[in-house]
C-alpha cells in the first residue's frame, strides 16, 4: 500500500477524542497547562515518604478537576485517572504541543513557564534592564513583548506593563548602537559583539578581544580570553573574564587570572579562537571562583594573578581596617547591615555625649582602593583609625583638598 493510501486510511479511523468528554477533557488539559504553567511540581514544602518518587500527574490530576469545576463541568470521583492522563499528555507530545521530554519541574506549554504575576515581576525587570541600565538586546526583547502585552491591558490588566518595581542605576557611557547611529554618537566598542559574546560564554569558547584603553596601567592590546558572564555594576556594564595562557590548549585543572573589563574599553572585535568550547562545567567553576573573590573583597577589582593565586590558596593576608564615622552620616552607615558579611559596626559616644560609630572590617589589600574610594564619599565625617597606612593617605588626601581650597580663596582676594 502506497503512503498516500495509508494516509487517507489513517486519517478516517476513528480515535479517541470522537465523543465530546474525551474532547472536553483534551481542551481542559491543555488550558490547565496554560492557566497554571509549572502544574505538577514538588512544592517546597511538600515531603514524600522514604525511597518514594515524586508523582507530578497527582497534582495535575487534581488542578484538572479544579479547572473543569470553574467552566461548570462536573467529573466523577477521581476522573480523570492518572492513565488517562497519561495518554493525553501523549497526544499534546505527539502534535508537538508538548516537547518529548520529562517535565520534571511541572507542565507548561513552549516557554509559557510564568502565570500573570510572575510575568509582571520578570517585565519590570526587563523595564528597568531596557530602559536605565541601557541593554541593547533586552530593550529589543522589552518592546517586542510590550506589544504582545496589549491584549492583556486591554482585558483590564493595566498593572502588567506599570514600572512597579525599577533599578534606575545607569551607566555612564554609550551601550546602545542604535542609539548611538540616530545621535551620531557611534563608539565602535564590544557591544556591537554581545550576540557572539553571548555565545561564547555559554559554551566556554576561547575568543580574541582587543583593549581599546585602560586607564589604570594603559595596558591595551588583543586580549585571548574565556568570558564567563556580562554583569551591571554601579555606573556600567563589564565583562568578567578568565584569560588563557595557552590558547591551543585548554587545562581544565589549570584556573588562570580572572579579571574584568568594561565593556565601552573593548574594541568592536570578537575573534572565536576554539569553537566547541570547553564547555559549561569549565566555566561554573572559573565563575564561582571569582565569585568569591567578589564577596571576600570589596567592588570588582579582582587583585593581580600573584595575589589571586595566594587568595585561592588561603595565603593572602588580609587587613584589618577601622573607620570611625561622625554624624550626619552615623545612621546610613549603620542601616547597612548586609553591606559586607565581614563587617562589624560598633556604635560608642565621646565624653560630649556625641555618638560616633566604628566600621571594622577585613579585606584583602586588592581591595583597599576601591574601598577608600567609598569612605572618601563620607570624607566630611569619616576618620581612618587604622591601619596607620590608610590613616596617612586618608590624612593626606584632606590636606591636598583643603590646600586647593586655600589657594582658590587666596586667588579670589587677590
Amino acid at each position: 500500500m502506497s503512503n498516500s493510501v495509508q494516509r487517507f486510511s489513517y486519517s478516517y479511523l476513528p480515535h479517541r477524542y470522537i465523543d465530546r468528554t474525551s474532547f472536553e477533557r483534551l481542551l481542559i488539559l491543555i488550558a490547565t497547562l496554560i492557566q497554571h504553567p509549572g502544574v505538577g511540581s514538588r512544592q517546597p514544602l511538600e515531603h514524600t515518604p522514604n525511597r518514594t518518587h515524586h508523582n507530578a500527574l497527582t497534582p495535575l490530576q487534581s488542578q484538572i478537576r479544579q479547572v473543569a469545576k470553574s467552566l461548570g463541568i462536573s467529573y466523577p470521583d477521581r476522573y480523570p485517572s492518572i492513565g488517562t492522563l497519561r495518554k493525553d499528555l501523549e497526544t499534546l507530545r505527539n502534535y508537538g504541543i508538548l516537547d518529548h521530554r520529562k517535565y520534571r519541574w511541572g507542565y507548561y506549554l513552549g516557554t509559557g513557564v510564568m502565570n500573570r504575576d510572575e510575568l509582571k515581576v520578570a517585565f519590570n525587570a526587563l523595564h528597568s534592564q531596557a530602559m536605565y541600565q541601557g541593554d541593547p538586546q533586552i530593550r529589543k526583547i522589552y518592546y517586542t513583548l510590550e506589544k504582545r502585552l496589549r491584549g492583556l491591558e486591554l482585558d483590564g490588566n493595566t498593572d502588567i506593563s506599570y514600572p512597579v518595581r525599577a533599578y534606575m542605576n545607569r551607566p555612564i557611557i554609550q551601550t546602545d548602537p542604535e542609539v548611538m547611529a540616530e545621535k551620531g554618537t557611534t563608539r565602535h566598542t564590544l557591544f556591537h559583539c554581545l550576540d557572539r559574546i553571548e555565545d561564547a560564554i555559554a559554551t566556554g569558547q576561547l575568543i580574541e578581544l582587543y583593549r581599546l584603553r585602560e586607564p589604570y596601567h594603559n595596558n591595551i592590546g588583543y586580549l585571548q580570553i574565556y568570558p564567563l558572564q556580562l554583569f551591571y555594576h554601579d555606573i556600567a556594564w563589564y565583562l568578567l573574564y578568565e584569560t588563557a595562557s595557552n590558547p591551543n590548549l585548554y587545562q581544565p585543572d589549570e584556573i588562570q587570572h580572572l579579571e574584568v573589563e568594561r565593556l565601552d574599553r573593548l574594541k568592536n572585535y570578537c575573534k572565536i579562537l576554539h569553537s566547541p568550547g570547553r564547555g559549561q562545567n569549565a566555566q561554573f567553576e572559573s565563575l564561582k571562583l571569582a565569585q568569591k573573590l567578589f564577596k571576600t573583597g570589596w567592588g570588582i577589582n579582582l587583585g593581580t594573578p600573584e595575589e589571586q593565586y595566594n587568595e585561592r590558596k588561603n595565603q593572602e593576608s588580609f587587613e584589618r581596617i577601622t573607620v570611625r564615622f561622625f554624624p550626619p552620616c552615623t545612621q546610613f552607615i549603620r542601616e547597612g547591615e548586609c553591606r559586607h558579611n565581614n563587617q562589624k559596626i560598633t556604635s560608642k559616644k565621646d565624653q560630649d555625649g556625641q555618638e560616633y560609630i566604628d566600621y571594622s572590617i577585613k579585606l584583602p589589600r586588592r581591595s583597599l582602593p576601591e574601598f577608600c574610594r567609598w569612605v572618601y564619599r563620607h570624607i566630611g565625617c569619616s576618620q581612618f583609625i587604622s591601619p596607620p597606612e590608610l590613616v596617612e593617605k586618608h590624612q593626606n588626601a584632606i590636606q591636598a583638598a583643603a590646600n586647593r581650597y586655600s589657594a582658590l580663596h587666596c586667588n579670589k582676594v587677590q
